[in-house]
């Protein structure tokens, strides 16, 4: 059975939605980006993820989406919210899930496209979290989706070089590391 995206875009839109002003030059877990940066690399991925999903190529081509704050659009706290849920729901059709779909400038299968798009919105949600100094608690089904995702290939992923974190870290730490994150990591 495929994971549903839901509860946790839903969880990143509530965060998202919540991100005052002053955080959005800030920096975060990703060392390349601010907040609004980070935020605006949401908004991209999950247009992205949703073509994807419908086998539909980006209009104009088809790159990885980068972060940049300039491109924030008016209204980000309602309108990423409201990409996070198309996403979602984009990825509750059994046919996203299968044949090849394109995401990023890559082509991929549907399965993998979705555990991407998941693992993206639930790790960047932490990014979001942590740089904006919010709790983060996404739903447990969506982080070990992820832990399963991410721990298939050993060394280095998507995301750059696994942390090491304890065995018995919980599990939320533990995807983390694995998406080349270090779990302690707070707003300076």
């Amino acid at each position: 059975m495929n994971p549903d995206l839901g509860p946790a875009t839903r969880y990143v839109a509530e965060l998202i939605a919540r991100v005052h002003d002053d955080r959005l030059t800030g920096p975060t877990p990703c060392p390349a980006y601010t907040l609004g940066d980070l935020l605006d690399h949401v908004n991209g991925l999950s247009y992205a993820f949703t073509l994807a999903a419908a086998k539909s190529p980006v209009p104009g081509g088809s790159q990885g989406p980068s972060g940049d704050a300039s491109r924030l659009p008016d209204g980000w706290r309602e309108s990423i919210p409201e990409r996070l849920a198309g996403l979602a729901d984009a990825w509750r059709k059994d046919d996203a899930w299968d044949g090849m779909t394109e995401a990023g400038g890559i082509q991929l299968p549907g399965q993998v496209a979705g555990l991407v798009a998941l693992n993206e919105v639930v790790v960047h949600g932490w990014d979001v979290a942590r740089s904006s100094g919010q709790p983060y608690e996404p739903p447990a089904e969506a982080v070990e989706a992820c832990i399963g995702f991410l721990g298939r290939s050993p060394g280095e992923g998507p995301f750059g070089t696994p942390v090491p974190v304890p065995d018995d870290a919980p599990p939320l730490d533990r995807l983390v590391g694995l998406a080349g994150r270090d779990p302690g990591w707070r707003t300076p």
